[in-house]
């Protein structure tokens, strides 16, 4: 029966987003559990904090400058976090044994703590976003599909264009920083092919540890670079997915996984791969002179 039922929902993918096609770049086995077999996976504390920060910065410029404070912020994370939980009961599992409240307190008063770090890194009263958790999607010539989630996007008076991203994590390493930017990359990508309009300035902000802003300015070269990039990676999911192959790949985000039981390399098995073979995703790319691929790729992995 739950055989039946995975292979009921499984679909070959359409396009790709910035988390998916990270995904494969980490781990293909990871990619093809949650994109093709749609493994569920239980609700991270970590991750749904990122949410609700997220939820909180997005409505706090729902209100004039001069109330855009950290008090308010603080005011909203409680609603927001109520709201989330109505859209997904499920979460209610992240505390199932707290009758007075205790550990919902700690989780909101980390939560808390990062907002009050976003507010050391940058100043609200003097932001006016022109679009917050903008959904963004473009079809190259190719035919790939790239969409994803901005969640903020700065016009300057000149016409500039800055794009955002707010991280709950740490800043990384000098050494990990290119593979940071990976993500703004896709999006100024999608952004220019979109809007035929290069983003001036991409910029994470972290929140996590004791903060910090990275940014980094593309330029023409640099996006038509990722264009080459994301379509030789679509050609290895697409091989992927006509042939069934997903290597499990080793990786320091291992520990954190959810799917370690459907992995060979802690000992479980994968379901059965849930489409026929030699079925394609509907969008396909052009093809490339052989090897080529593979090694855009592989570098890839490496800058991203």
């Amino acid at each position: 029966m739950q055989q039946t039922e995975t292979a009921r929902r499984a679909a070959p993918p359409t396009g790709l987003s910035p988390s998916r096609a990270g995904d494969f770049l980490t781990c293909p086995l990871l990619y093809r559990l949650r994109v093709i077999d749609k493994l569920p996976e239980p609700p991270s504390p970590a991750a749904t904090r990122g949410t609700v920060v997220h939820a909180v910065l997005e409505r706090l410029f729902d209100h004039p400058a001069p109330e855009r404070t950290v008090d308010r912020a603080r005011e909203l994370l409680r609603p927001q976090w109520e709201r989330l939980l109505g859209e997904r009961p499920e979460l209610a599992e992240l505390f199932p044994e707290d009758p007075d409240g205790t550990a919902l307190g700690r989780w909101l008063a980390d939560a808390e703590k990062l907002l009050a770090q976003w507010f050391r890194l940058e100043d609200p009263t003097r932001l006016e976003p022109a679009e917050r958790e903008l959904y963004v999607e473009t079809v190259l010539d190719s035919g790939l599909h790239l969409r994803g989630y901005i969640d903020r996007v700065d016009v300057a008076p000149t016409g500039e264009v800055r794009l955002v991203d707010y991280k709950t994590g740490r800043a990384p390493s000098r050494d990990f920083e290119a593979k940071a930017m990976f993500q703004m990359k896709f999006y100024a990508l999608v952004v220019w092919r979109w809007k035929g309009v290069i983003p001036k300035r991409l910029q994470l902000v972290y929140l996590g540890g004791g903060g910090d802003v990275v940014s980094y300015d593309p330029d023409e070269a640099d996006l038509r670079s990722m264009e080459r990039k994301l379509l030789a990676l679509w050609e290895a999911i697409c091989r992927a997915v006509a042939t069934g192959e997903f290597p499990a790949t080793r990786n320091r985000l291992c520990d954190w996984c959810d799917h370690q039981q459907s992995c060979p390399e802690f000992g479980g098995t994968p379901p059965p791969y849930p489409l026929p073979l030699a079925v394609l995703p509907a969008a396909r790319t052009t093809e490339e002179p052989p090897g080529r691929q593979g090694s855009d790729v592989n570098q890839m992995s490496k800058e991203s």
